[in-house]
């Protein structure tokens, strides 16, 4: 289809459009896109139009969000990093990759891509490519994980069952916690179940939080895992925690924290409120100089290699890349039956 790559020319306004392919470099390799997965959460932000990134400028020294200096540099094109293709071309000096080749990485919504070859890992052998563009949702999922610091017995609470809050139920489970897995979609809570919670919970019909502390003699989880982005549910899952134990945010959350108490339960329980981010060193200082973001990405998928986790049911949507909008718009709408969309090339 030549080289085709996604661009956001305002919010709400995206589209495929052509694009020069780029050299082949030293050191490089050029892969032909098969799938690419879209985020439900930073891509949306940009579709919307609510990403701070939007608003203000990253300020790399001071590590702070500052005041932005010039407008919008629209149009934003090639954001995505859920990607699996194959490999074209291969660098002279490139030893350990070959044309042919299946690969994952992060290259953005584009039919082709040319990058370091470290930048691409080979898929493993008999492994459906799809479940490639689940590397960097797996990774999200993981580095919350490892940050609740889980032990065999814990139990934890799991707010929000989309394709990264499914994902971190499974990854909890295989640590030995016992997971309350908590969303407002019948179909995500049956999916929670099958991949090892011990209790569902309705968010709305009743509280998880009265449903911890009765699974507890009264104690409260010792750990919850907020990945639904909802302030609300962010409250509940402070409230659901039992005294100075440990909530891990992980949700994108936007705008101005409605539906957060925080003189409540998390004041006088003394509640530990840890962020999570993909990005960046290791998910908690005790894991510093181990678990870097590369070996995240790289266990979750072997995980899925050998069978522990298995994230192809979680796909939903399988669209032509020519269709982005539509498969955009279908996510901004939330419909239930939604969970991980994928744009073919």
């Amino acid at each position: 289809m030549g080289n085709w790559v996604v661009s956001l020319a305002g919010p709400r306004r995206v589209s495929l459009e052509p694009c020069p392919s780029d050299p082949l470099g030293p050191g490089q390799v050029r892969v032909r896109t098969c799938f690419s997965g879209i985020s439900a959460g930073t891509e949306l932000t940009l579709f919307r139009g609510s990403n701070p990134r939007l608003s203000k400028d990253w300020d790399d020294v001071s590590r702070m969000f500052v005041p932005r200096q010039t407008p919008v540099p629209y149009p934003l094109v090639g954001f995505g990093y859920e990607e699996v293709g194959e490999l074209l071309e291969v660098a002279p000096d490139v030893a350990d990759r070959d044309p042919g080749q299946l690969v994952w990485g992060i290259w953005g919504h584009r039919a082709e891509a040319v990058l370091p070859a470290g930048a691409v890992t080979p898929l493993a052998p008999g492994l459906d490519p799809l479940a490639a563009v689940f590397a960097r949702p797996g990774a999200i999922a993981l580095t919350a994980v490892l940050s609740a610091d889980l032990h065999l017995g814990d139990w934890v609470g799991v707010f929000g069952q989309g394709v990264i809050g499914l994902l971190a139920t499974r990854l909890a489970a295989l640590s030995g916690a016992r997971v309350v897995a908590v969303d407002r979609v019948s179909t995500r809570l049956a999916m929670a179940a099958r991949l090892g919670a011990r209790i569902t919970v309705d968010a709305g019909a009743e509280s998880a939080a009265t449903v911890l502390h009765g699974a507890t003699d009264g104690r409260g989880a010792d750990v919850c895992l907020e990945l639904s982005g909802a302030y609300p549910a962010l409250h509940e899952a402070i409230r659901a925690t039992t005294h100075a134990g440990r909530v891990v945010a992980a949700g994108f959350y936007q705008g101005q924290a409605d539906g957060l108490g925080l003189g409540e339960e998390f004041h006088h329980n003394r509640i530990q409120l840890v962020a999570a981010q993909v990005s960046g060193p290791a998910p908690a200082p005790g894991l510093a100089g181990r678990w870097t973001g590369a070996r995240i990405a790289h266990t979750f998928m072997e995980l899925v290699a050998e069978g522990s986790v298995d994230p192809l049911p979680l796909v939903s949507h399988v669209v032509d890349a020519r269709a982005v909008a539509d498969a955009l718009a279908l996510l901004d709408r939330g419909a239930d039956d939604v969970l991980q969309v994928v744009l073919r090339f």
